[in-house]
C-alpha cells in the first residue's frame, strides 16, 4: 500500500515536472538556448494565478472551485505574452552573438523576474485562498487520492498530449520542427522563423504559467524561490529525457517524479535533492543525450 501511494504521489509531482520541461526543452530545440528564466515564468503563474483568483473570488462574492478556471486562462494568456516579450527583449538581439551572452541575458532576466515578485507581492509566503481547491479523494488498492491529484493529473495529461498532437500534427508543428533542425533551410522553405520562435515562446511559458498555478494550488502556499527549486528539477528532466526532445521532457518529469518521492518514503526527504542531482550526474556520464536522445537534425 506505502509503494502504491508513493508511486500516486510521485506521478503527481512528475506531472509539473513534466510541464515545465517542456518550455525547457522547446527553448533548446528552437534556439539551442537554455531559458533559465523559464522557472520564473512559472513562478509568476503562481502570483498572477492568486490575483486572478482573487479578483473572479470579488466579482462571485463566495469561494468557489469554478473561480479557478478564468484564472487558469488569464494566467496562461499572461504568461505566454510575458514570454513573448522576453524572447523579443532579451533573446532576439543576441540570437548571432554567440552562446554566452544569450545565457547571461537569460540569468539576467531570471533575476529581474524574481526580483519584481518579490518587491512587488513581498517574500512572505502567499496562501490561496480557502475553498478553491477541490476537496474530498477516493481509495484505490489501499492508497488515497484526492480529487485534487486526479484534476491535477487530468489537467496535465491533456496538455502534455495536446501539446505534443500540435507539434506532430499540424503546420505549425511541422515549421517548429524544421526550425529545430536548421534555421536558414527553414528561411529558405518559406518558414517565418521569428514567428515561429515567437510561438514556442507562447506556448512554452503558457504551459509553465499553468503548472505554476497548478503547484500553488495543489500546495496551498508558495513564495518568490518557486520557480528556482522547480525550475531545477524540471531543467534535470528535460535533459535526463533527453533535451530538445518533447516525449523526453515528459518522461524524464515523470521518472524524476517517482524516483524523488520514492526516496523520499523509503530513505527520508532531505535526500530527495541529494538524488535527484546524483541522477543528473549519472544521465550526464553514461547517458549524455539522455534517456530518448537529444533532438538532432535528420539526414536524409
Amino acid at each position: 500500500m506505502q509503494f502504491l501511494q508513493q508511486m500516486i504521489n510521485g506521478i503527481t509531482i512528475g506531472a509539473f515536472y513534466s510541464l515545465v520541461a517542456l518550455g525547457y526543452t522547446m527553448v533548446y530545440g528552437v534556439l539551442k538556448l537554455i531559458n533559465f528564466a523559464h522557472g520564473d515564468l512559472f513562478m509568476w503563474g503562481a502570483y498572477i494565478g492568486l490575483t486572478g483568483l482573487n479578483v473572479v473570488l470579488a466579482v462571485l462574492a463566495q469561494a468557489s472551485p469554478l473561480a479557478v478556471l478564468p484564472a487558469i486562462i488569464a494566467v496562461m494568456v499572461t504568461v505566454a505574452l510575458v514570454g513573448v516579450v522576453v524572447e523579443r527583449v532579451a533573446y532576439r538581439p543576441l540570437r548571432s552573438a554567440g552562446r554566452l551572452a544569450p545565457v547571461i541575458s537569460a540569468l539576467g532576466v531570471a533575476f529581474i523576474l524574481q526580483s519584481l515578485a518579490r518587491n512587488i507581492y513581498g517574500a512572505s509566503y502567499k496562501t490561496y485562498p480557502a475553498g478553491v481547491a477541490l476537496a474530498g479523494g477516493t481509495t484505490l488498492g489501499g492508497a488515497r487520492i484526492s480529487v485534487m491529484q486526479i484534476v491535477v493529473l487530468g489537467v496535465s495529461f491533456i496538455l502534455m498530449a495536446a501539446l505534443y498532437l500540435f507539434v506532430q500534427r499540424t503546420r505549425i508543428g511541422t515549421a517548429m520542427r524544421a526550425v529545430s533542425l536548421d534555421h536558414d533551410t527553414s528561411k529558405l522553405m518559406g518558414i517565418d522563423v521569428n514567428r515561429i520562435i515567437a510561438i514556442v515562446f507562447i506556448i512554452g511559458p503558457g504551459l509553465g504559467g499553468v503548472a505554476g498555478m497548478i503547484v500553488a494550488l495543489y500546495y496551498g502556499s508558495f513564495d518568490f524561490t518557486l520557480g528556482w527549486v522547480f525550475g531545477l528539477k524540471a531543467f534535470i528532466a528535460a535533459i535526463m529525457g533527453g533535451i530538445g526532445n518533447i516525449p523526453g521532457a515528459m518522461l524524464g518529469g515523470m521518472i524524476l517524479g517517482i524516483i524523488e518521492t520514492l526516496g523520499s518514503g523509503y530513505l527520508s526527504p532531505q535526500w530527495k535533492d541529494v538524488i535527484a542531482y546524483v541522477i543528473l550526474i549519472l544521465i550526464l556520464i553514461f547517458r549524455p543525450t539522455g534517456l530518448l536522445g537529444e533532438r538532432v537534425a535528420e539526414k536524409v
